[in-house]
């Protein structure tokens, strides 16, 4: 496991601007001037045929000098720089004993199309490092990157041709000529050539390759690298590319802020509508339905939605059961909004009151978070882990005062075993393109700037539980908010606009009533 020193040597101070150059440029002005190559690139452009949403075709959904909603070209060519540069010091500093070349060469391959039955495709989410690198959205797809022993870098990409029939049935493709100006590349080939031209860099360089075979979908390039290369085992990229996840741009930091703010609006409006004799999964559809209206892609995973004792259930996602009038209701929930996620969970009561073991026990996970959030950068809240040993023996405590851990427990190490009885989960994970994200990133590195983290504390007592009373058997309770470590070194609640106090959920519910 990298430690986080090495990450920030080998990436935080390698960002060299714009080092890739194009081989076309075009210019609207001087259109007369174009070869035919590049006429065809500016036709194509005014005619709209891209394998992805572009400016000239989705104005509604991505913003002029964007490649994609929220984040520039550059900022997609500065990543591939900072990249390369941080791989070529890593593995000068720290592979010694394995190669002393500074001659590298880094293979990203994206996803691929993965069916449910016969011809009828699960939908497509694009590899998320592979989109991080290339803000490409394609199937089938490969990027590969090299950088030389004087620093030179090229960004290679091989595509899927332009093919009319295949066209016809699966859309647009961006195809080769049209995806060199559109992802800032160097060179860009079919992906019918990667052997060829793969087998031509290698002999011709003799990089160090990094690859990782396991996190490919594209079986085909596994057995082209191991072939070429004579290797069986190549490097991993991946703790280096996930280093660099791990800590928010600018302008990542906009679409977290986006995407927390539509699944918190959702969220509220779901719980001031639920009513018994719904099911959970009614409940499903309504936040997903509601995420899709305010421009979410889709909801971010398969949601929690949990009544009554399914709620003691941490990973419940049948979602088939009838609400009840007196029992609470606990829905984990976030939403993908141009690759970046939010999750949230909140509990509440279907028939918008609490009852008063419910709001006892609520409470006491309420106090506990908004504890542990105020924790995040102070003592006992310096890192992830922190933050989960803290809360374990905070819930102890709380849940000794109100008669669930019995009084002889008076230990730190005591009160904590019993917290985590209760909770048995961490308290949180990293959160960005993907839900549990940069999972290669231990969670006990100091919090910093730039990092978004969930902090999600949860009670859960079985049905079954004999040694708790008898009121509190059956309930499930967790609440879970989205937090950004903003630029100033603050902690920023992306979710705050979800409700959460016990007064204003039971008003959502009297309001939708009115």
């Amino acid at each position: 496991m990298l430690k986080l020193t090495k990450i920030q040597q080998k990436l935080g101070n390698y960002i060299h601007g714009n080092r890739l150059e194009k081989i076309f440029s075009y210019s609207t002005r001087n259109s007369g001037h174009l070869s035919e190559k590049q006429k065809n690139i500016s036709e194509a452009i005014n005619n709209q045929i891209f394998g992805q949403p572009v400016y000239s075709t989705h104005p509604h959904m991505i913003n002029k000098g964007d490649l994609v909603p929220g984040i520039q070209l550059d900022e997609f060519k500065q990543r591939r720089s900072r990249l390369l540069l941080g791989t070529q010091k890593y593995a000068a500093e720290h592979l010694k004993d394995r190669t002393t070349n500074r001659n590298h060469m880094i293979i990203i391959p994206s996803a691929t199309k993965k069916f449910m039955s016969e011809k009828i495709p699960y939908f497509f989410r694009q590899n998320t490092d592979f989109y991080y690198l290339s803000g490409c959205l394609e199937p089938d797809t490969i990027l590969v990157m090299t950088i030389d022993e004087k620093s030179n870098m090229k960004s290679v990409m091989f595509m899927r041709p332009k093919d009319k029939h295949a066209e016809l049935w699966e859309g647009s493709r961006t195809g080769v000529d049209l995806s060199i100006e559109l992802f800032g590349l160097d060179e860009a080939y079919a992906s019918d050539d990667f052997e060829s031209e793969i087998k031509r860099k290698i002999e011709c360089h003799k990089p160090f390759i990094w690859y990782d075979s396991k996190a490919s979908c594209l079986p085909n390039v596994t057995e082209i690298a191991k072939k070429l290369s004579g290797n069986s085992h190549f490097e991993s990229p991946l703790s280096l590319i996930q280093g660099m996840r791990l800590f928010k741009s600018p302008s990542e930091q906009n679409l977290m802020r986006r995407t927390c703010e539509i699944a918190s609006l959702s969220i509220n409006e779901v719980m001031g509508e639920t009513r018994p004799g719904l099911s959970e999964h009614h409940v499903y559809a309504m936040v997903d339905f509601k995420c899709r209206m305010r421009n979410a892609n889709h909801l971010a995973y398969p949601p929690v939605v949990a009544s009554g004792n399914n709620a003691t259930t941490i990973h419940y996602i049948n979602n088939t059961q009838l609400l009840k009038s007196n029992d609470m209701i606990l829905m984990d929930a976030g939403c993908e909004y141009a690759g970046y996620n939010s999750d949230i969970t909140r509990t509440w009561p279907v028939n918008g009151k609490f009852t008063e073991p419910q709001k006892i026990l609520y409470e006491v996970v309420l106090q506990l978070q908004k504890e542990m959030i105020g924790k995040l950068l102070n003592e006992g809240g310096h890192t992830l882990d922190h933050l989960f040993d803290s809360m374990c023996m905070a819930l102890g405590k709380y849940l000794q005062e109100i008669g669930l851990v019995p009084k002889h427990i008076t230990d730190v190490i005591g009160l904590t075993r019993a917290g985590y009885q209760f909770c048995p989960h961490h308290i949180s994970h990293y959160l960005g393109m993907d839900v549990h994200d940069t999972p290669l990133m231990p969670r006990s590195i100091r919090l910093l700037p730039g990092m978004v983290c969930t902090v999600e504390p949860g009670v859960y007592i079985s049905k079954d539980r004999t040694d708790v009373p008898e009121e509190f058997r059956g309930i499930g309770i967790r609440i879970e908010d989205d937090i950004l470590i903003n630029n100033e070194n603050k902690v920023e609640v992306l979710t705050s606009a979800c409700t959460k106090e016990v007064h204003e959920l039971e008003n959502l519910h009297k309001m939708k009533c009115i």
